[in-house]
């Protein structure tokens, strides 16, 4: 056996491990009970230094570099470098930190479920300390070996070869049109006659419309299904992958489209290349590119007027005829932009703003400029002027809103933003070979779509970098000006 086949043997092992790790991921996110929370920490730690101890082997150096003098074919030169890349990340954290990690994130991830709606700041404070200073270890050590800052250092973890600075750019130029497009389409609307679906909505007729919405998208249900959670996501594997929502009996809006977003990453998970899922390179290249595949299913498709007009008549099987559930006024209810609290509640416009905050937020803290008590503060200014909301005291509803912090994903944020604009490139791009597409889209026919993502996106995992993965599917690398297009067409 060669050295690139033992590699890839090894990692094959890492991602059974992978598999047993997500799949007790969202069983504690999704069924596990209260009292289960402190042996699953230490079962998922123990299972953390396991895959670290397996990634660390030493003979694992001596391999990866008598791989890359072998013959090899481009997908497989692609896998070694995937191989390599997160030998090199592993080697630079100790076992010790590795299952502290896993322990303190359980932890807090756990204790916030009920921190948050008690609006106790003080008792999240205390567990996200522990998180904020084992990610700052982290972050030195990454920073050192890849000489870049230190929230860099974590952002790469995420959107690999992205720099915070680039970042920053592409939200000077947000912040300099966007505050007046969400003006100018409050102005627009506000002669907008909206009708306001009447509830309550029985949370079974709400899951049986996601279902059948679900399908209509092509989801794969021998392959996945869909439960409730706290904070939704998508998680699993992709032989398996496990989507949630979280209902409201007086509003089926946000969960409808929560369950679109996340069958969008559904999708991509169960449309990876099925000969290479066992290896590094099957995976998403970024989040920024995961997060592109969810919105071109939320936004792209799921607030088009075309594809309301489709599932009009699913949303009346399900729930009910009232004159709220036409197609014009769905396209109005989901396209209305309101300033609010919560980001995953966001309208398209508002969106882009709440993550701004969290970046310039987590940046300032993993870089050492501000403590984890100086967030509520900065939360409060940032809120108030990208939204105009007063977010003072309501520790809920603000900087305690969001699961992510409490498992140490410092650098994630940016991700969401990235993956509206990446999204929006792609359908200008499909949209120039497709002018009739919105017509497609009325009749439930996505076929277009999902062929140019598989081919595209889903298939080509980490083969290439961003840049290029982008590049070769549209023709040019990151345009934000496709976003601007997108959102000036729909909204002003």
């Amino acid at each position: 056996m060669n050295a690139y086949a033992s590699l890839e043997k090894t990692f094959a092992r890492l991602n059974n491990l992978n598999h047993l790790s997500s799949i007790l991921g969202w069983d504690a996110a999704a069924m596990m009970s209260n009292n289960g929370s402190e042996a699953r920490g230490a079962a998922m730690a123990e299972l953390d230094v396991i895959r670290h101890d397996a990634l660390t082997d030493e003979r694992l150096k001596d391999l990866l570099s008598t791989a890359k003098t072998e013959v090899l074919s481009p997908i497989q030169r692609a896998n070694l470098n995937e191989m390599q890349r997160l030998w090199q990340t592993e080697n630079l954290l100790p076992a010790a930190l590795v299952e502290k990690q896993a322990i303190v994130h359980s932890r807090c991830e756990h204790a916030w479920r009920s921190q948050r709606p008690a609006n106790d700041w003080k008792g999240f404070a205390t567990n996200l300390r522990e998180v904020v200073a084992l990610s700052r270890e982290r972050a030195d050590r990454f920073s050192q070996a890849l000489g870049v800052s230190k929230y860099d250092a974590l952002m790469d973890q995420f959107e690999p070869g992205m720099k915070s600075a680039e970042i920053e750019r592409i939200f000077t130029d947000l912040k300099a049109w966007l505050p007046i497009f969400i003006s100018q389409a409050q102005v627009k609307q506000q002669n907008e006659k909206v009708l306001i679906p009447v509830g309550p909505f029985a949370i079974d007729k709400q899951r049986a419309l996601g279902l059948d919405v679900m399908r209509s998208l092509q989801f794969d249900f021998d392959g996945g299904r869909l439960d409730v959670s706290t904070h939704p996501f998508c998680g699993g594997v992709p032989e398996d992958v496990r989507i949630t929502t979280r209902y409201r009996e007086d509003e089926f809006t946000g969960s409808l489209m929560g369950i679109v977003h996340e069958t969008g990453h559904a999708r991509y998970e169960q449309n990876r290349a099925k000969d290479w899922l066992a290896q590094p390179v099957s995976e998403a290249r970024s989040m920024g590119i995961h997060e592109s595949q969810s919105l071109s299913f939320e936004m792209q498709i799921g607030c088009n007027p075309a594809f309301l007009n489709f599932i009009a008549p699913l949303i009346v099987k399900h729930l009910g005829d009232q004159p709220a559930f036409n197609a014009v006024n769905l396209g109005l209810l989901y396209t209305r932009v309101k300033p609010g609290f919560i980001r995953v509640d966001a309208d398209e416009l508002c969106y882009p703003a709440h993550v701004m905050l969290r970046f310039e937020i987590e940046r300032a803290l993993i870089d050492g400029h501000i403590e984890v008590d100086d967030i509520p503060a900065l939360w409060d200014e940032k809120m108030l002027a990208y939204l105009g909301v007063d977010t003072r005291g309501n520790f809920t509803n603000g900087c305690m809103q969001d699961i992510h912090w409490t498992d140490g994903a410092f650098g994630y944020f940016p991700s969401y933003t990235l993956g509206a604009m990446y999204a929006a490139q792609y359908f200008a791009t499909i949209r120039k070979s497709q002018p009739q597409l919105d017509q497609q889209i009325a009749q439930g026919e996505f076929d277009t779509i999902f062929d140019w993502l598989k081919t595209n996106i889903w298939q080509m995992g980490s083969q290439l970098s961003t840049d290029e993965l982008v590049t070769r599917a549209t023709g040019e690398a990151l345009n934000p000006s496709h976003f601007k297009t997108h959102l000036a067409a729909r909204y002003l």
